[in-house]
This record gives C-alpha cells, structure tokens and sequence, in this order.
C-alpha cells in the first residue's frame, strides 16, 4: 500500500512567489550596482567639457596649431589672469617666442643672449632644436591690440605708462583712443594720465575741429614727446589756419625752453659723474704724492689691479655676479695695498726726497707691471659684467635720462672720498700720517715709526686706487693700458686742488669733469682735454699751490 505526501496548494502558491521574488530583486541590484560609475563619468565628463582650456594647453596649441588654432589660442591666452601672458603674447609679437618639435613642445622666450622657459621662466641652458613661432600680419595687429590693452590694464604705474608711449610711438586709430579715453577715467598716476592727455591730444590734432585742435595744441606744449613736437612742427609749418601756426609755433618755443634746461642738468649730472671718477682715481693720488711727496707713476697700474681682481672675482665665482662687485671692493683694496707696500718697502724708501728719481722708478715699475699683466692675462682686453642692479637707466622724462652706472659710482666716489677723511682725521694713522708729512723728525721724537707710516700711507693710497679700478671697470675697458689714461689726469687733480689737501682733490676733480664735458660738444674730446691742460697751466702760474695749499710747518717745505 503506497502512501503519497501532498503538499496543501496555497502553500505551494506562496513558495513559488517568494522565489520569484528573490530572482527578481537579485536582477534589479545588478544594474543598480553597475551604474553609478557610468554616472560618476558623465559628470566629471560634464565638468572637464564646461571648464576652460589649462593655461599650459593654450601657450602648447600656440605654437603647435594652425594659424586659425593660433588666434583662438591667443584669445583665449588674453582672457587668463596670468602674469606670463604679456610676457609670452610680447615675446610672440616680437619673434623671440620659440618651440621645439616635441610632444609637449618645450616653449622658450629669447632674451638677448639668454633663452628663458615660457611656462616656468627658468633659464635654458644650451637649448637644442627651438624654432621661431610664426604669425602673420592679422595676428600682428590682434596681439597688438590685447597687449595694450593687457598693458594698460596692469598694476605697474611703469608697465601703464610704457603702454600709453607705444600708442603714442605707433600712432593712434579710434580702437586706442578708446581704450585711452577708458583709462583716463580710472588711473591714478600723474606721469600715466600726462602720457594718455598727450596721446588723446595728437589724436585731436589729426581731426578738423578747429577748436579741439587749439586745445590739443595748449595739451602738447607741456609735452616732452619727440612726437609731440613732430606734430607741432609740421602744424607750425605747413597748416593753413595762421593761428593755429602761430599757437604751434609758441608750443614749440615753450618746449625748447624746457629742453634746454634739462640738457644742461644731464650735462651737470655726466660733468659731476666724470668729476667722481677723477676723484676716485686721483684720491690715492692725493696721499702718496700730496702727503709723502712721491711722484708716483705707476698709479696708474695700482688701478689696473683692482680693475683685474674685479674681472678675477667674477671668472673664480661665476654664478655670484650680482654680487661681484661688493667682493671685489674688499679684495682690490687689499691686493692693491700690499703691491704698494712691496713698492714702497722695495723701491721708495730708499727715494724720499729726490722727486725726480722717484718718478724715473716708478715709471720702470709701471712698464713692469704692464709687461707683467699681459704675460698672465694676455694682452687682449677683458669683459667684466656688470651686475643687473647696477644696469640700465632712470628715465626721468623723455628728454633726461640718468645711466645707473654713473649714478652708483658718483655716490661711491663721495663714499670713499669721506671714508677716507674720516680715517684722516679721526684715526691714530691718520694723525701719525700728517705728524710725518708735516714734520718727520719731530714725529719720530715723539716715538712714531716714520718708516712704518709710510709704508702704510702708501699702501692706503694704492689700495684707494684698486678701489677706483673696480669702478672703472664698469664704465671701461679692463686691459693692460687701462691706468694710462687716468695718470696725467691724475696729476692734473692733485696739483690743482692743491698738494696734500683732500677737500681740494674733491673740488678740483668735480670742477675739471664740469669744465671738460661742457667744453667736449663745441671743441671735441681731444681739444677739450689740450683746453683743459692750457687752462690749469695758466692758473698755476698764478696760484702754483693750488686752489687749497697747505698752511703751517707742510706749506714752507
């Protein structure tokens, strides 16, 4: 007998539908689960295709696209608030952009000698495969027009009114003055908005409104732009309104006045500058022949040291040149020093009173140590760089200008001129140096070792002449001859400001640098310095002891 198990029908329905279930959420979860990376990526998508082109993509599509790619990517270069921007759209405009074939192309500026990365500023060394981007004469005019406005735009008084100068320089359309008009509304600086008043006013000039005219004239005559008396001229000239000639005329009379007096102060600055490098030269001078009456002919030489140790401390420390000249003051004072030491030690003590053979024996030392240079250095002359804070021009308006050059050895001058009163005055060597030079034997009573002070004045006179040498040689040429051309001038200083008086050196070498650089532009370099000579001849037959002579027991010697 079989017996059969069943189970009731309901729940049987009721099993079978858990199942089902249980399939049917696992089949929903799988694409749930598979989703939402599918959604992660279509929103960082979204955000990668909303956001703007990367900076470094840009300067890359710049040189590597089609000029079509190029002006897209120069637009859009304008838009990003960078400060590399102007530096590449200016390079690119100017034909210094340049790019290898590289995948990123490697972009550099060319600057002079030097070769910069665009995107870092880093210096290049000895770049290999750079070619110049090329654009064409649309993309000269677009780059153009970004850049002044870029210019103008900039948070450099300096950079804005460079801007206004090129509009002026290159001539004003109505997209510029535009921009001008713009400008004027929001700047800040007095030299900016006088550039832009000027510019806005060549502008009016060019137009028909005859009384826009006669204000842009009225505008111009305060003007010292080379373009501003160009305008003038040819109004003053050739326009048709007499009265608009003769405003142009007075315009034009008013800055000739102007001109005039800042010619003469940039005369002054370069007689006083060329004075300082007189005074730098002679002050050493002053010591050894002023106080201890030796004529001393290979001055010259001990400038030509310091000259050298400037050109060696920049050949042993070549990445430190900025700094070069702060070491090589110390070293050329030191170096120079001890020459004069061992010249003074081994040729001069044994001369002190017989002027003449002092001169004969120093000029044998002079052609030594010529002689000497050119067998270590060559007789070729030297390259010294000069420092970045050292180089360049102050642009005090369009007419004067002041070389930084000039202007540092001018204060340095003055510096070593009062370091040394000072020590002249205020030290126990200097009051020993004047007791020798005005009475020897009654210093050496009083115990002062004459022998030893000279020794020392004439290693401070020689180590004031090695500083002079390291001002020299950023102004000339560093060579073997290099102390030849400051001796006789040298001697010219001394003996008119007055043997052994330091104040005199001062006023004397301003004085002959004044006098021979406003004679220089009517008789010429050489006959200035012939007048020069003639002139200092004539005033020592009147006044043999100088300008300032020495009073007490030195000036009956």
């Amino acid at each position: 007998m079989t017996t059969s198990c069943r189970l009731p029908l309901p729940d049987t329905l009721r099993r079978l539908g858990a199942t089902l279930l249980m399939l049917a959420g696992l089949l929903l979860t799988l694409p749930a689960a598979a989703e939402p990376p599918a959604e992660a990526g279509d929103s960082a998508a979204e955000e990668t295709a909303g956001a703007p082109p990367a900076f470094e993509a840009l300067v890359h599509e710049l040189v590597q696209g089609s000029l079509t790619q190029r002006s897209r990517a120069i637009t859009a270069l304008a838009s990003h608030d960078d400060d590399r921007v102007i530096d590449i759209l200016q390079a690119l405009v100017d034909g210094n952009l340049q790019a290898d074939r590289s995948d990123p192309p490697l972009v550099a500026i060319r600057q002079g000698r030097t070769t910069l990365d665009a995107l870092t500023g880093e210096e290049l060394e000895q770049p290999e495969g750079l070619r110049r981007v090329p654009i064409n004469n649309a993309q000269r005019t677009q780059l153009r027009g970004l850049l002044a406005r870029l210019n103008l735009e900039h948070d450099s008084a300096q950079v804005r009114y460079e801007a206004v100068r090129r509009f002026i320089r290159d001539g004003i359309d109505s997209e510029g003055i535009a921009l001008l008009l713009e400008r004027q509304q929001q700047e800040d600086s007095g030299r900016v908005l006088a550039a832009i008043d000027t510019a806005i006013a060549l502008y009016q000039l060019q137009g028909v409104d005859r009384d826009l005219r006669l204000q842009a004239i009225e505008t111009l005559s305060g003007s010292l732009e080379r373009e501003a008396r160009n305008a003038l001229t040819r109004i003053a000239n050739t326009d048709a309104d007499p009265e608009l000639r003769a405003e142009a005329q007075s315009a034009l009379d008013s800055i000739a006045g102007r001109i005039s007096f800042y010619r003469f102060v940039e005369n002054l600055f370069f007689g006083l500058s060329l004075g300082s490098v007189l005074l730098l030269a002679a002050i050493g001078l002053a010591i050894t022949f002023g106080v201890m009456g030796v004529i001393n002919m290979a001055h010259g030489e001990l400038i030509m040291i310091g000259a050298y140790v400037t050109w060696g401390v920049q050949v042993l420390f070549p990445g430190l040149i900025e700094w070069s000249l702060l070491i090589a003051i110390p070293a050329a004072f030191v170096i120079a020093g001890l020459v004069g030491i061992l010249i003074e030690r081994g040729v001069i003590r044994f001369l002190y009173g017989r002027p003449l053979e002092t001169l004969l024996a120093t000029f044998g030392l002079s052609l030594i140590l010529q002689q000497a240079v050119r067998t270590l250095f060559g007789p070729l002359n030297r390259s010294v760089s000069s420092p970045e804070w050292i180089s360049g021009t102050l642009v005090i308006n369009p007419v004067l200008s002041i070389t930084y050059t000039r202007l540092y050895i001018l204060i340095f001058g003055l510096l070593v001129f009062f370091a040394l009163l000072l020590v002249m005055k205020r030290t126990s060597l200097g009051l020993k140096v004047r007791a020798v030079s005005q009475n020897r034997a009654m210093a050496r009573a009083v115990g002062v070792r004459s022998n030893w002070i000279d020794a020392l004045t004439f290693g401070l006179g020689s180590g004031i002449a090695g500083i002079a040498g390291v001002a020299l040689s950023q102004i000339t040429n560093v060579g073997p001859n290099l102390g030849q051309a400051y001796i006789i001038d040298s001697f010219m200083v001394v003996v008119f400001g007055g043997v052994g008086n330091l104040w005199g050196t001062l006023v004397s070498a301003m004085s002959l640098g004044l006098i021979n650089n406003f004679l220089e532009p009517y008789a010429g370099a050489m006959l200035a310095k012939v007048l020069v000579l003639v002139m200092l001849i004539l005033f020592i037959q009147k006044k043999p002891k100088g300008l300032f002579p020495q009073k007490g027991r030195a000036a009956a010697d």
